[in-house]
């Protein structure tokens, strides 16, 4: 009786086996780099970016190329780590650049005094659209450049929406 007789198409199954691993994290690793350096999909939702965005929740596709590149300025949707919560993004709309002077209403819910700054160097000044519902620069001031993690491209959800976020 030869105890190596049924080695071969056992070989033949763990190659095989082998190679079809070998696919699937080549193709994990793939998305993996392509979600990380080139394009991912977000979910905002909330009243911040009204009437830009739904407040139940829109898909939108966001590309990281653009702001490694210094290709992002004002009028862009952009998609930043937030500086009060690093745990959060946030998706606001930005209204200066580094140099600029920008004048805001402080408290639009309770007055109408508004405040005059320059946005130093290397930082970016994010509002929401709805100023009334928006946690912004106008609350924690200038956001630094690095923070922005994609520039928003279009959105993808829902269907009837789906093309690019004019303002």
């Amino acid at each position: 009786m030869n105890l190596f007789g049924n080695a071969v198409p056992w070989r033949s199954i763990a190659r095989e086996a082998l190679d079809r691993t070998a696919i699937v994290a080549k193709f994990l690793c793939l998305l993996h780099v392509t979600n990380t350096y080139v394009c991912t999909p977000t979910l905002v939702y909330g009243p911040s970016m009204l009437p830009t965005l739904n407040l139940t929740g829109d898909v939108l596709l966001a590309e990281r190329v653009s702001h490694r590149l210094g290709k992002v300025g004002p009028g862009d949707v952009v998609l930043v780590r937030s500086p009060v919560d690093p745990r959060k993004s946030l998706t606001k709309r930005v209204v200066a650049m580094g140099g600029d002077e920008v004048t805001f209403v402080v408290d639009p819910r309770n007055s109408e005094r508004v405040r005059t700054i320059v946005v130093p160097r290397g930082h970016v000044w994010i509002q929401g659209d709805n100023i009334y519902a928006s946690s912004d620069s106008r609350q924690f001031g200038p956001v630094p450049y690095g923070l922005i993690e994609g520039k928003m491209l279009c959105r993808v959800w829902p269907l009837d929406g789906f093309g690019s976020l004019n303002h």
